[in-house]
């Protein structure tokens, strides 16, 4: 099984991916169990900060790296809070954390008429090493609007608040598993799973009897 250092220590986002990337024999490790501390991430867009992460990570284990970075993009107030999603809070005095940052969200909101459409974006970088000339990226994006008050239990980050219409239920609603299939995350990990076959050389690995 080929190892890939992934520049995150979010466990969440681990599972997740590791669970996509599953089939191709690949197995995810954070950088933080191997003691790499996280990049600076002072880019506009997602892709350039992915693609920063995923160099960093290469660089301090000498090993292929991939680097998710995603967010929330609301129509209403242009984009935000986009690559800063994840701190979003911090913005405006507040501390870091998923439920600050979903309350901070609202209270933007507050000016501007329903509905408030939205997408999660994600960007996933992959390089085999911090100097690849021909890092592998793909875009994933996942359409939904804005509830007013959170709904469900599970997720994490603003997955309380996007509501799927094609879904009938908020992202925290969903089972793990169907997310896993139409998620922004399932979408840009499908595109570069094809990547990693063309580019890597990667071939799925054969069902057990």
């Amino acid at each position: 099984m080929k190892t890939l250092v992934l520049a995150s220590n979010n466990a969440k986002k681990l599972k997740e991916l590791q669970a996509l990337f599953v089939p191709l024999g690949l197995e995810l490790v954070t950088q933080g169990s191997l003691g790499i501390a996280e990049a600076e991430e002072p880019y506009p867009s997602f892709v350039e900060n992915a693609l920063t992460k995923a160099r960093h990570a290469a660089r301090l284990s000498g090993l292929p790296a991939l680097a998710d970075d995603s967010g929330l993009a609301v129509e209403a107030l242009g984009g935000a809070p986009g690559v800063l999603s994840a701190r979003y809070a911090t913005l405006f005095g507040r501390e870091k954390s998923d439920a600050e940052n979903n309350r901070v969200l609202l209270e933007q909101l507050a000016p501007h008429a329903a509905p408030w459409r939205a997408r999660f974006v994600c960007a996933l970088v992959a390089v085999r090493a911090a100097e690849d000339p021909e890092p592998l990226i793909a875009m994933g994006r996942w359409e939904g609007e804005i509830l007013a008050a959170p709904r469900g239990e599970g997720g994490f980050g603003y997955d309380p608040l996007m509501y799927i219409p094609a879904e009938g239920a908020s992202v925290a609603e969903l089972p793990a598993e169907l997310k896993n299939r139409v998620s922004h995350r399932a979408l840009a990990s499908a595109q570069l799973i094809e990547q990693l076959r063309q580019v890597w050389g990667l071939t799925p690995l054969r069902a057990s009897p």
